[in-house]
Parts: structure tokens; C-alpha cells; sequence
């Protein structure tokens, strides 16, 4: 980033510091493309609600669907798109997808990777319902970009911050260009506002960064599974269990007794953020709709914290944690 703004200029500009910086931000989009193995089009934007807005409000094609756990972006942004169900796995019904996808060139959006239980959803299953279907697959890969490989899609969402880059830089991921209509502007016409060149290069660098070392190092997973195992012989519930994917960086622990508002504000005392629901909703202190759509149970639900490691934690703080929430329960 800081070679970035060395050469800033606005890349759309025709002088030579244009130019200059045109040609790094495009070498960072290539950079991008090749760390995520995405052989389509990449347009950058100011993060994954911008790139949700974009799919979905320009994609051509029929129908919005949206399954009933997706991120609160994407349901406030597709409001009268019609919700899938999930199964108490927190799979998504694919009897009900394959039913709902029976119209003309519906666009489906799914979570690879929930970003409040961390579980990870059937893509392959879920992206040959819609393809028989003459659909479109929109993947919001927020959570899983730059630590799991992107499901074979039509359109995918990423969020630089959320494997280490910096904030206020994303981008939708495009198999043809031909599938949105065009709004003007920048980004080949497809995304409006002077492009963030020294983001963008700091977005290449993180997604480099991530292809050579895991998020979750195997001694951190050895400390996450001792957490799993006290939360068990606590009486609390570990909800990874119900899982058919479950992921290793991201958990929705519940308490056996103390409400999730009450463990958030202690815990936060203590040194350890943690949320009730997802980050960017954790303020409301409201139950979860993920966990409600999984029909877990109101007086579990209203004891789960939503807890996750970054590329900077260590099993010692993880291991911490542990004997901070028992302490606590």
C-alpha cells in the first residue's frame, strides 16, 4: 500500500502518472485473479456489500433467491428475493433449491462459509442444482476467500479485511462480463468511484500472503479442539458438532446457563472480543436469524457467542480464551 500511494494518481486519468497507476492496478487484478485461481473478470469495490449490490441488483438474469442464513447485507439488499430453507445441519434444503430454481434464469445468492457458525455449505451440490436449472450461482466467498478454494461459480464476493487485508477494498469476481448490466463509470463501466489502487495492491499482496501459510496452523487447531472439549464438559454446546462442514477458524459456542449478551460484555472486560450473531450486527445484542433458520432452540440461541481466529492468533491465546469462559460459566 505504501508503494501505492507513492504513485497515486487517478488510474482512469490519460497523463503519465495516470497510466503509472493503471498499470499497477492492473497488474494487482491479475495478482488477485491468479492467488484465487478465478480465470473470469474481477471488478474491485469498496468491500463485499458493494460487490453484493452490484450482483444483485444488475446481474441479467430472473428471479433473486437467497437462502434464510445469509449475511444481513445481502437479505437487506435482496429484500423481496424469496428465501431457502436450511436444515438443522445449517445445510441448505437442496430438495427446496431444486424446486424454487424451476424458473426462468434465476439468480441464487449463497454463503460459502457462514459468518456466524462457520459452517461451510454443499457448493458443488448446490451450483449443479442451479446449472441443470439454466440459473446463476452468486457465492459470497466473504469468509472463505484466501483460506478455501472458490466454489465453482458464476459470481463471487470477497472482502480483503477478512484474510488480512486492508479495509475499504473488495471486489466481485465475474465469469463474463456479459452477465451484468453496465452502470457506468469505472471498472470497464461496471462499478462507479475512482478505483482504490493502493488498496487493491494491498488486497494482491494479503491474498499472495495466504496461498503460503493456512489460517489455521495445526497448533492452533490442537488449542481450538481442548476449547470444544471444556465447552462440552461444561454443558455449554459446541455447535460445530451439528455440522456437516464445519470450518476451523470460525465457531458459535453456546453457554450452558449465562445469555450471550452477558458472556460478550464480561468477556470484553477480560481482553477477548467475541459477538453475539455476526460483527457487523453484534451491536443490537438480537439473537441470531442464522441460528433461528437452523431452529435451534430460543434458550440455546440466546446463549451463543460467535468466536474466531485470525492470521495473527496463537494457540496460547486460544487456550486462554479457554480458561476465560470457564472461569466465566
Amino acid at each position: 500500500m505504501e508503494d501505492g500511494f507513492a504513485i497515486w494518481a487517478n488510474p482512469s486519468s490519460p497523463h503519465a502518472e495516470g497510466r503509472k497507476a493503471k498499470a499497477a492496478l492492473e497488474d494487482a487484478r491479475e495478482r488477485c485473479k491468479r492467488s484465487l485461481g478465478w480465470d473470469g473478470e474481477l471488478i474491485f469495490t469498496s468491500g463485499a456489500s458493494e460487490a453484493a449490490a452490484l450482483a444483485l441488483n444488475h446481474a441479467k438474469a430472473g428471479a433473486r433467491l437467497v437462502s434464510a442464513i445469509e449475511h444481513d447485507c445481502i437479505l437487506g439488499i435482496a429484500k423481496t428475493a424469496e428465501r431457502m430453507p436450511i436444515r438443522e445441519t445449517g445445510a441448505l434444503d437442496l430438495d427446496a433449491l431444486a424446486e424454487a430454481v424451476q424458473r426462468e434464469r434465476p439468480l441464487v445468492a449463497v454463503q460459502q462459509v457462514n459468518s456466524e457458525t462457520g459452517h461451510a455449505q454443499h457448493m458443488d451440490d448446490i451450483a449443479q442444482i442451479i446449472v441443470d436449472a439454466g440459473g446463476l450461482l452468486l457465492a459470497d466467498c466473504s469468509q472463505s476467500a484466501g483460506k478455501l478454494a472458490l466454489p465453482d461459480c458464476d459470481m463471487a464476493i470477497i472482502s480483503a479485511h477478512k484474510f488480512g487485508g486492508p479495509i475499504g477494498i473488495g471486489a466481485l469476481l465475474v465469469r463474463d462480463y456479459g452477465l451484468l448490466d453496465p452502470v457506468g463509470g469505472h471498472e470497464r463501466g461496471y462499478r462507479r468511484g475512482t478505483e482504490n489502487m493502493p488498496g487493491a495492491l494491498g488486497m494482491a499482496a494479503a491474498l499472495q500472503a495466504s496461498l503460503s501459510e493456512p489460517l489455521c496452523a495445526p497448533d492452533c487447531r490442537a488449542a481450538m479442539d481442548r476449547l470444544a472439549e471444556t465447552v462440552r464438559q461444561a454443558g455449554g454446546v459446541w455447535m460445530s458438532d451439528r455440522f456437516d462442514y464445519p470450518t476451523d477458524y470460525i465457531h458459535a459456542v453456546a453457554a450452558p446457563s449465562m445469555s450471550a449478551t452477558a458472556q460478550v460484555m464480561r468477556l470484553d472486560m477480560a481482553g477477548f472480543a467475541v459477538s453475539q450473531g455476526s460483527a457487523c450486527s453484534s451491536g443490537t445484542m438480537k439473537t441470531s436469524h442464522v441460528l433461528g433458520a437452523m431452529n435451534v432452540d430460543r434458550a440455546i440461541a440466546d446463549r451463543v457467542i460467535r468466536m474466531s481466529i485470525g492470521w495473527t492468533t496463537t494457540p496460547d491465546e486460544i487456550d486462554a480464551f479457554t480458561e476465560a469462559w470457564k472461569t466465566l460459566v
